[in-house]
């Protein structure tokens, strides 16, 4: 009996390994298309993030943001600094979370405006 309850668990621990290192591949594969997918924007995008600690996703959360554009960052950016200010009752880490998140899309900005000068002067080349 004892035999029969280790065999089963010996392959029972066999199909959950194979299985994980299926689902590992899968992933790596879909990680790897998504990486060709995005290209070099992709990669800067990824670099600004580790650099500055923030994903583009957080930033938009933090300065409520859905679109990416200058005005409504500057405008949500002085609106919220100004009332998590210290000296009117805000707080100092909300305010620095603020400038971190506008830095992190401006970064992002900048990227997108590389890109699309390097795709018109492709355009302008053929």
């Amino acid at each position: 009996m004892a035999k029969y309850i280790a065999q089963i668990i010996v392959m029972g621990a066999q199909v959950v390994g194979r299985a994980f290192a299926r689902a590992l591949q899968q992933e790596f594969a879909a990680s790897q298309a998504a990486a060709r997918a995005r290209g070099s924007a992709g990669q800067q995008s990824a670099a600004a993030s580790s650099i500055t600690g923030m994903s583009l996703q957080e930033a938009q959360q933090i300065l409520n943001i859905s679109n990416l554009n200058p005005e409504e960052v500057q405008k949500n950016y002085e609106h919220l600094f100004k009332v998590n200010d210290k000296s009117v009752g805000g707080s100092f880490y909300l305010q620095s979370k603020v400038v971190r998140a506008k830095e992190r899309l401006e970064e992002e900005l900048s990227i997108q405006s590389q890109q699309q000068k390097q795709q018109s002067d492709q355009n302008t080349e053929t």
